[in-house]
């Protein structure tokens, strides 16, 4: 890994981590975009996480903003095809099947 900062590591594939931990910047960024949180309420979710680190994360965040974005949408498709996959899956189909002929 590549360090950026104190807390901020990048690994050979490009995904910046908070170094000493197994959190993605990523995730601490979909903390603040999903539910608005703030860097004390995230600190309140992670205590294990200091507000420094927190902080730094976000500002990687801003700093690389267009490139975490597009990678943020690429995981939301990816979610979103998992669920439409599941939901066409045979035992979805024969439970939907089940629950109609209830």
């Amino acid at each position: 890994m590549n360090a950026v900062s104190a807390y901020i590591e990048i690994d050979e594939h490009g995904v910046a981590w908070l170094t000493g931990t197994n959190l993605k910047v990523i995730e601490v960024v979909l903390d603040k975009l999903a539910h608005g949180w703030s860097p004390e309420e995230i600190h309140f979710q992670h205590p294990g996480l200091s507000l420094a680190q927190i902080h730094a994360a976000l500002s990687y965040y801003y700093e690389n903003q267009k490139r975490l974005d597009v990678e943020i949408e690429r995981q939301r498709r990816e979610v979103e095809k998992a669920a439409a996959d599941l939901a066409q899956s045979p035992l979805q189909q024969k439970l939907a099947a089940l629950k109609k002929a209830r």
